[in-house]
């Protein structure tokens, strides 16, 4: 059956008093290379179908892999039977009215080893590039489209293809020494200039060629957009209102409520997420496959609008359901799969603000991330692929990586500038987050803990 046929079928065998099906179709492409030698490439499909049946108030959710239409009954009941069961649902209300999507009756969306059409070739001169020079690449290419239907027995009838592709590009000297990394995301990659890329690790693989050992502080450091997103997203994940309100993170104010309104920056930052947003796309409704504290199955197929988490430098908004919006008494505004910040028109570039810094460190990127303190949100974790030192506006030398030990929120109100905004991939998160929007940041005092022996 087609995905289509699929939730018609699956709504039509459901006694539950409401039902929700939800259908997503994957298709994906990779290329993965080492040594500046391609090694494996490949396709692959997916399916997963999942049913939530509410009785009451009670609910079920069964999802299941790769159904065929002879197994589709025996997941219709379990669902039904999981929600006859279950205790009531403090989130429960009503499905919201049925929409239909344009396109709704179109068949999943395809990728293919094809998608690498124009970058393949541009991958090769890379290697070329790279042994000419002297340096090994390695990394992988990624392409997938999953393509979302839900249709609910209120009438939604809603679909949406998603395409996501990545690049993480590593470079080595023979040694294997020295080394440099960048990444980029892209919905197609017919806009990844992997010539460029490399031309940045051959620049930084010469950076490292100098080596300065600096003790743990801190320091004035840039934070490239990559390091801004990874911290900036674990910041979103946790701007949970039923967590604020009760009392649980960095976003709840001392004596009960949440910090809504508070001026968490001086500068007039926006935090925002945008489901239409140019190259950063995602979903325009609400797809929830089960309920928690930042989601909710009743939701499902709500729309989604622009929606500010903070704005001119003030906390303006949280992640919310319609259940904890009746609780915090704030509108209701669901997570949406994107987020960009900017800052005060006027952001310089990087390389402007490294010609203007006296001395400081300039990251690449952050990876092994943890949280320490939810009421203060400190984190840390570890630098990764080059920490470099800038005197007098030029880098002089790479130096040893470090454990950092920072609170995103504090970072905010640190900070003394912030570039130009950029689509970027975040390294840590990337798996999980992959569509985001930031500026490189300023911070005077970034606090390099220990000095870590990674290398």
């Amino acid at each position: 059956m087609s995905p289509q046929e699929m939730i018609e079928k699956a709504l039509e065998l459901s006694t539950a008093d409401d039902t929700v099906v939800i259908v997503e179709e994957g298709a994906s492409a990779n290329l993965r290379f080492a040594g500046n030698t391609l090694t494996t490439n490949g396709v692959s499909r997916s399916s997963q179908l999942t049913v939530i049946s509410i009785v009451g108030r009670g609910v079920g959710v069964v999802s299941r892999s790769a159904v065929r239409a002879d197994g589709l009954d025996d997941v219709v009941a379990a669902a039904d039977h999981a929600a006859e069961d279950a205790r009531p649902s403090e989130d429960a209300r009503p499905l919201l009215e049925g929409t239909r999507s344009d396109g709704w009756d179109d068949p999943a969306e395809p990728t293919s080893i094809g998608v690498f059409g124009a970058f393949a070739p541009a991958l090769g001169e890379a290697f070329a590039a790279a042994e000419a020079g002297g340096r090994r690449l390695y990394g992988f290419a990624e392409h997938e489209v999953t393509t979302t239907f839900v249709g609910t027995s209120a009438g939604a009838r809603l679909r949406h293809a998603q395409p996501t592709g990545r690049l993480e590009l590593n470079a080595k000297s023979p040694d294997m020494r020295r080394s440099a990394w960048t990444g980029v995301s892209t919905r197609d990659f017919a806009d990844v200039d992997v010539m460029a890329l490399d031309a940045e690790l051959a620049r930084r693989l010469a950076w490292a060629e100098n080596r300065v050992d600096l003790p743990a502080g801190r320091y004035e450091t840039l934070l490239p957009p990559s390091a801004v997103a990874d911290l900036m997203i674990y910041l979103y994940w946790t701007a949970g209102a039923r967590d604020a309100l009760e009392g649980r993170t960095v976003f709840s104010r001392p004596g009960g409520g949440t910090r809504v309104g508070d001026t968490l920056s001086s500068l007039p930052l926006r935090l925002y997420s945008d489901p239409g947003a140019a190259g950063v796309e995602c979903p325009p409704f609400v797809v929830a496959h089960a309920s928690g504290r930042q989601t909710s199955v009743f939701d499902n197929g709500m729309p989604l609008a622009p929606t500010d988490w903070i704005s001119d430098g003030r906390l303006a908004g949280l992640l919310q359901t319609r259940h904890t919006a009746e609780l915090t008494g704030l509108p209701t505004t669901p997570a949406v799969d994107n987020l960009i910040m900017r800052g005060p028109e006027g952001g310089r570039s990087l390389e402007d603000m490294i010609a203007s810094t006296e001395r400081g460190l300039l990251l690449t990127c952050l990876w092994y991330i943890r949280e320490v303190d939810p009421q203060s949100l400190l984190l840390t974790g570890l630098t990764r692929d080059g920490v470099y030192l800038v005197e007098k506006g030029e880098v002089v030398g790479e130096v040893n990586n470090f454990r950092f030990n920072e609170s995103p929120v504090d970072l905010l109100r640190r900070l003394t500038e912030v570039g130009a905004s950029e689509q970027t991939l975040p390294r840590e998160w990337g798996d999980y987050f992959n569509r985001a929007i930031m500026p490189a940041i300023r911070v005077p005092d970034f606090n390099m803990s220990t000095v870590s022996q990674a290398s």
